[in-house]
């Protein structure tokens, strides 16, 4: 017998169990097909019949017949498993067979339960069975709930002409449900209130219809009853979306315009668009151009989410789809871009609020030789979360770096997290910091967004500063009122509203510097009202205030990755915290190691850490005094050569225990 390769013995192989098991007179085997071939005749066959069987004719679905919505909510009050819910009643996925949170595809959002990244899913739905002509097209946006993520909202919200604004049974109205409201609120959709959880114990429909009608003034006999757990009551959403949600507007023989919603890379196919047809229809192999960029591209595919890329070769108004155009990168992609037919000419689309990032910090790798691991996983990331900026940056302490840009101290966290899970990298972050205006007296004002690169110039002084503020809104127990006030207070905070949503809870609005919420305020509010308190904010004006730029020294050197801005009142005291954490998490020395910290030449802080020293008098047993001094002043000269020439290591775990510091 020749000899056979790995693949030819098993094709081998695959022959002989054939031709036991089949009869010689079989006309597959007569045609001497080997059995692998056999298997993949059959099943090539079989899936083109099923392509063929389930092509989808989107031409059936006039503007009047789609509607597009999404839903929005606090955090846990059930979104995403509504969306799940909705799927499998339109048998878009199957019942039990897919995950649960099924839009929420990262590992991350797996973890924590929430959404970070907006979905979309297209589904089919029979409104009356008994009728002809009754089939919907409905699109799907699943949203992101935290505050950090409402650029994501806005962003979703701009392809819907309705939102299901779902609130939990027993928690009621949380501050997200105020933030959301107004945000759908804003962009003139039509809401639909959903009561959910109405399967447990401390559920409460009828007092949570009483809040929505006093915060919001919806009409009680609006709001649909659910338990997206149990099933109850689901049957009633979609048909209230087909009643209650107007179609998308739009002419179908105007001239193309697409509205960019996202943009994510993926390795196969390059960059893919999320769009959502305004005007006009889109075919494959036309040519589009952008608005943003005035570049032109050949659309290669085109199709629905149902849930996953589904391929129909065109898109017609009111729906929303995907394009595979060939872009490189998704900088190309401009969320809230507007795409045409080339050689056409079009109005651009009004946008929605760009990303506005309020919260910077500094990336660096944990070892300094992994600069370019850290690197290429920070581009593979931004190409699907295009609101982070990234810029290079150095510091004396850690080396080279990123510079980021994010919309909260939750968007931070989250990003960090994806590094190190789909990345696998090991990162030391800075402390995060807010945009200051300074200022000088030669009339000119900088923005500061790293404190370590800001200098004064000795020739011009600082005349004004201002800091960014943010509208706060709090919703707690009526209880927690008195302490709430206080670490307010304390926060520099103004109050500008406070009342009763009803006898159990007070919903208070202030403005607070985003400095000082920035890094552990929600922590500190959770704790102070045993996790009951619910806290969502707005970006609000900058307002002149008192900041200086603080330094920490270690041996006279400025830890430029360690500076901070802060307010002049509480500069003593951060201060103080900045020098006694780093105490205790660096390591002792050969020679004494000093810890200052320091506005301008003023030091306000300090702690020192002593040498590990050598007992050079154990050999002197007795003997001159004079000898004893003449050693230990050589050993005193020496110790001074090692500081000016020696190098503190600062450990990760001192930028985590600053991150504490408020």
């Amino acid at each position: 017998m020749p000899y056979l390769t790995k693949s030819s013995k098993a094709i081998h192989l695959a022959n002989r169990i054939y031709r036991r098991l089949h009869h010689p007179n079989h006309h597959h085997y007569r045609l001497g097909l080997p059995y692998s071939a056999l298997i993949h005749h059959n099943f090539c066959s079989n899936s083109r019949k099923k392509d063929e069987n389930n092509a989808i004719d989107l031409s059936q679905y006039p503007t009047d017949k789609i509607r597009n919505f999404s839903i929005i909510a606090h955090v846990d009050h059930g979104k995403s498993t509504i969306a799940d819910r909705l799927l499998e009643l339109t048998g878009t996925i199957k019942r039990g067979h897919g995950v649960a949170q099924y839009l929420d595809k990262l590992q991350v959002e797996r973890e924590r339960g929430i959404t970070v990244k907006a979905q979309t899913a297209t589904m089919f739905y029979d409104y009356n069975k008994k009728e002809s002509n009754t089939n919907y097209l409905l699109n799907l946006i699943d949203t992101p709930g935290h505050v950090d993520f409402s650029y994501e909202v806005s962003r979703s919200l701009a392809a819907c002409q309705g939102a299901l604004l779902v609130v939990d049974a027993a928690q009621g109205v949380q501050a997200q449900t105020v933030a959301n409201f107004y945000l759908a609120f804003e962009s003139n959709l039509t809401i639909i209130p959903v009561i959910n959880k109405i399967d447990q114990p401390t559920a409460d429909p009828d007092r949570v219809k009483e809040q929505l009608k006093s915060m919001f003034d919806l009409d009680p006999s609006d709001v649909l009853l659910t338990s997206a757990k149990t099933g109850q009551g689901l049957e009633h959403v979609l048909p209230a979306v087909i009643e209650r949600i107007p179609p998308p507007p739009g002419k179908r023989d105007s001239n193309l315009r697409m509205f960019l919603l996202d943009s994510y890379y993926d390795e196969y196919k390059g960059v893919i668009c999320h769009v959502a047809i305004v005007d006009g229809c889109l075919r494959k192999g036309e040519k589009i151009s952008s608005v943003a960029t005035g570049q032109s591209y050949e659309v290669l595919d085109v199709g629905i989410m149902h849930p996953e890329l589904r391929s129909t070769g065109y898109l017609l108004t009111g729906q929303v789809g995907y394009v595979v155009s060939g872009m490189r990168s998704t900088k190309e992609a401009r969320v809230g871009d507007t795409l045409f037919h080339t050689r056409t000419t079009v109005e651009p689309l009004p946008g929605f609020k760009p990303a506005k990032h309020m919260v910077f910090s500094g990336l660096y790798p944990a070892d300094g030789s992994d600069f370019e691991a850290l690197s290429h996983a920070i581009e593979r990331l931004t190409c699907n979360d295009a609101s982070v900026s990234v810029a290079r940056e150095s510091s004396t302490a850690l080396g080279l770096g990123f510079r980021c840009g994010f919309l909260g101290l939750l968007h931070m966290d989250v990003f960090h997290q994806r590094l190190e899970q789909e990345h696998g990298t090991h990162i030391i972050s800075t402390v995060p910091t807010v945009p200051y205006i300074f200022e000088y007296s030669d009339g000119s004002k900088v923005e500061v967004q790293n404190p370590g690169a800001f200098t004064s110039d000795p020739k011009i002084r600082v005349v004004a500063s201002w800091e960014p503020t943010v509208l706060a809104t709090i919703i707690i127990p009526s209880e927690y009122v008195g302490v709430v006030i206080n670490l307010c207070s304390e926060r520099r905070g103004e109050q500008l509203e406070y009342s009763f949503i009803d006898s159990q809870r007070a919903f208070m609005k202030y403005r607070l510097p985003l400095r000082e919420i920035v890094v552990d305020f929600y922590n500190e509010l959770k704790s102070i009202t045993s996790g009951y308190a619910s806290f969502d904010y707005e970006d609000s004006e900058y307002v002149a205030s008192d900041v200086v730029k603080l330094d920490i020294l270690l041996n006279g050197q400025p830890v430029d990755a360690m500076a901070t801005i802060v307010h002049k009142l509480k500069a003593q005291r951060v201060g103080r915290e900045l020098v006694d954490k780093l105490k205790k998490f660096i390591d002792r020395q050969m020679f004494e190691i000093t810890i200052q910290a320091a506005i301008g030449s003023k030091v306000i802080a300090r702690e020192t850490i002593s040498a590990m020293r050598k007992n050079v008098l154990a050999k002197c047993y007795g003997g001159d005094v004079t000898r004893k001094k003449k050693l230990l002043e050589k050993q005193k000269e020496g110790k001074k050569r090692m500081k000016r020439v020696g190098s503190v290591d600062i450990p990760q775990e001192a930028f985590h225990a600053i991150l504490k510091v408020s």
